[in-house]
């Protein structure tokens, strides 16, 4: 895309309507350039439904990137099968793609064009019991936990700090694969299942489910177990933080280092709406499925470790945290740790 001429000189050209608007971009760019007269058509932002794709629905809602596309649409994933055709395929054109951080990297090594932009979802994992007195991933030795997507990142997670742990997942553990973390929320509040590893807002959901029955009828009393942060940062002698999910850039956005950091502006301050605004947030993301409750949502925003860390400050945490997954399996990271090119850095 080419870039338009200096701000001052098209005040110069076109007048009192042109310097306004140049203006406003010169001062909310700082000391890139500013963005283009000609609108794009339409920008497309992609994500599941959790916290990191919070601010992309607030960016589509809100209007915030309007000086940018004439329409901003959010296309949701709902499975990390659909999240790769989605991240392959050209025909999707998606412009920036919500996705498990070592997703990106592994499509990365893989040759799909992509640049993770930031890491803004810092561990939303918790085991949840009907048994309170459950604290420990020891304690849960013998028993059968839920356990969404297969060797996607829950389970990857989970493994990694069991395995830490003196642990072995496979035999200390009976762990029964899931679709979906709300596949596994709807076993748990039904009575099918006693334990699970959820990821926000799938927690909140479940806890929010378990008041809304007499007890004697369905919902089981359910309880926050093992913070799988707070293990993190115990057994890896590391902040209590998991580097999990962030945005990649795709497409032409790879290419417009302007639209990038209009975006990244853009997701910092919608990120900091929702975290502002839980209940008006949950509203928000509710009334884009039906299994979510602007409640649930809300306690989940108010529950979550989120914040906003561009991706060339996140990557010491993400290279420590590549390597653990490639050294217990290389597979989860493409075959090797992302080069320096997988890290946006905006240009000096």
């Amino acid at each position: 895309m080419m870039q338009p001429p200096h701000p001052l000189r098209r005040m110069l050209g076109n007048g009192l309507k042109a310097c306004a608007l140049a203006l406003a971009a010169f001062a909310f760019a700082g000391t890139t350039p500013a963005i283009a007269a000609d609108k794009l058509p339409k920008l497309t932002l992609s994500g599941p439904f959790a916290a990191v794709s919070y601010p992309l629905i607030h960016m589509a809602e809100s209007g915030a990137l309007k000086d940018v596309a004439e329409t901003v649409e959010f296309v949701p994933w709902k499975a990390p099968d659909q999240l790769r055709v989605l991240a392959i395929d050209g025909k999707n054109k998606v412009d920036f793609i919500a996705m498990p951080t070592n997703v990106a990297a592994n499509l990365y090594n893989r040759g799909v064009k992509l640049q993770l932009v930031n890491v803004s979802t810092w561990g939303v994992l918790w085991l949840v019991s009907r048994d309170k007195s459950l604290k420990t991933l020891a304690d849960f030795k013998e028993k059968e936990v839920l356990m969404p997507f297969r060797a996607d990142m829950p389970d990857i997670v989970f493994q990694t700090l069991a395995e830490k742990a003196g642990l072995d997942p496979k035999k200390n553990f009976k762990l029964r694969y899931v679709g979906t973390p709300l596949d596994a929320m709807q076993l748990l509040i039904s009575r099918r299942a006693d334990h699970a590893l959820l990821s926000e807002p799938a927690v909140s959901m479940a806890l929010r489910k378990t008041k809304s029955f007499p007890i004697s009828v369905i919902a089981p009393d359910l309880y926050r177990s093992v913070d799988l942060q707070q293990e993190w940062g115990r057994l890896m002698q590391r902040p209590a933080r998991i580097p999990q999910a962030g945005i990649a850039a795709m497409g032409r956005a790879l290419a417009d280092p302007v639209l990038i950091e209009r975006f990244q502006k853009a997701y910092a301050a919608s990120l900091k709406w929702c975290e502002e605004k839980p209940d008006a947030c949950g509203a928000m993301v509710a009334k884009h499925v039906d299994m979510l409750s602007a409640e649930g949502v809300a306690d989940s925003v108010r529950a979550d470790n989120t914040a906003f860390i561009p991706a060339h400050e996140a990557r010491p945490e993400l290279e420590f945290f590549f390597a653990q997954l490639h050294a217990r399996q290389p597979a989860l990271t493409g075959g090797k740790l992302p080069d320096a090119d997988f890290y946006y850095t905006p240009k000096q």
